[in-house]
């Protein structure tokens, strides 16, 4: 069990039978009010976020998930299979558990799965990944604006925006949270 007093972004609890994470917390104290926390909950299963109000103190259950490693190999549609790396189990999961970070997702990488029960709930790229330009518009000689960028397609299929002096050919870390641009990569 926990306290509400404790709610914290990424702690997981279970609210009428389903799993929720917290998104963020606020303790309030009102006057002569009693005291409360507001709490944005997301549902894990459905994607849904809603506000929830407990009473300060007020003890839900806490849920322990278990993190494994596990390497990407292949997709299909809206399916993309993952090995255990440990006993070479495949799993398929769906593309709704990568969220918007499966377009920089690469044969072979390691990702990150969150298990509940032994049902996979969340999976997550590495926070930044190297990958090799495709496809860009080359850079125009005195169009050195502070700032200025142009799009890039990766190996991927992603389209992110780059620095004017980087080519086709040249590999470029990105961070898979926001999908932006992070450094050239020799």
């Amino acid at each position: 069990m926990i306290s509400s007093n404790d709610f914290r972004p990424g702690v997981h609890v279970l609210l009428d039978g389903d799993l929720y994470a917290i998104v963020e917390s606020q303790h309030v104290k009102v006057g002569r009010g009693p005291a409360y926390v507001k709490a944005k909950v997301r549902n894990t299963k459905t994607g849904s976020t809603t506000e929830r109000t407990f009473r300060a103190g007020e003890r839900v259950p806490l849920v322990y998930l278990e993190k494994k490693t596990m390497q990407y190999l292949y997709g299909t549609g809206d399916e993309y299979v993952v090995m255990d790396k440990t006993t070479y189990e495949q799993l398929s999961l769906s593309r709704a558990l990568f969220g918007d970070a499966v377009r920089f997702l690469r044969e072979n990488m390691d990702v990150t799965v969150t298990f509940h029960d032994d049902t996979p709930i969340n999976a997550e790229l590495p926070n930044s990944v190297d990958l090799r330009i495709v496809e860009t518009a080359p850079g125009i000689r005195g169009d050195t604006v502070s700032g200025a960028t142009k799009p890039a397609t990766l190996e991927t299929g992603a389209v992110v925006q780059i620095p004017l002096f980087v080519e086709t050919g040249e590999t470029v870390r990105v961070d898979t949270r926001s999908g932006s641009y992070i450094e050239r990569v020799r």
